[in-house]
């Protein structure tokens, strides 16, 4: 897995392109410059793949672009599993996994983001410890959906959450797209971006041209 480690100042913002179903978007994502994929393993997305059928075409990826697979309320033999697959580098737990499966998977030595999708209203602060990493995501709470959804962060919790917690790797989600996120970038400062529905064309079929955009408005910034 490529460190996650919080860029120092002047560092380049890393970029996810999460909902990759797959190869030849996962090809163009990396084309266009991305450092992360993110790759669905729950059913009730619009952008789930299998990633026992997808385990050669995932293994044969680049090597040098992180290769992440998005877990959703996952037992933790689950998740383990899914960490052993060809190609996987690193998971993303996207739904309520307790603190305590983290512990386990970090004692296990599986690399692991805890994405954290809370109300817009509420304060981060309490939810950012605890959870056995230091890289977490922000993303908007949207009842009954686990990301990809459009709903934008508070940025301006999110800026006071990489404020008040220099020692951890943020990363910005939610309703960001070629459009919006050099503004962001500008006003959160996070370790990194991740993007779904704001490069696609479709659920599940992104736009080289918006991955591009993307990735040049973020580096732009």
């Amino acid at each position: 897995m490529q460190q996650l480690i919080r860029a120092k100042e002047g560092a380049r913002v890393r970029i996810k392109i999460c909902g990759i179903t797959n190869e030849r978007d996962a090809l163009g994502a990396i084309e266009a410059g991305a450092d992360a994929l993110g790759l669905n393993t729950w059913r009730g997305s619009k952008r789930w793949v299998d990633l026992e059928d997808a385990r050669e075409w995932v293994a044969a990826l680049p090597p040098f672009v992180t290769r992440v697979a998005l877990c959703v309320n996952e037992s933790l033999a689950g998740a383990q599993r899914y960490a052993s697959l060809p190609g996987v580098d690193c998971l993303q737990f996207h739904g309520e996994e307790s603190r305590e499966l983290c512990a386990e998977m970090a004692r296990a030595g599986h690399p692991f983001i805890r994405a954290l999708r809370l109300p817009e209203a509420r304060d981060w602060s309490a939810e950012l410890s605890g959870w056995s990493t230091r890289h977490l995501l922000l993303d908007a709470y949207v009842p009954g959906a686990y990301g990809g959804t459009g709903a934008r962060v508070d940025w301006g919790l999110a800026a006071q959450a990489v404020s008040d917690f220099p020692d951890l790797s943020i990363t910005l989600a939610g309703g960001l797209d070629p459009e919006n996120v050099a503004e962001a970038v500008r006003r959160v400062a996070p370790y990194a971006v991740d993007v779904a529905s704001g490069v696609e064309s479709a659920p599940g079929r992104k736009d080289v041209a918006k991955m591009r955009d993307f990735v040049q408005a973020v580096r732009g910034a």
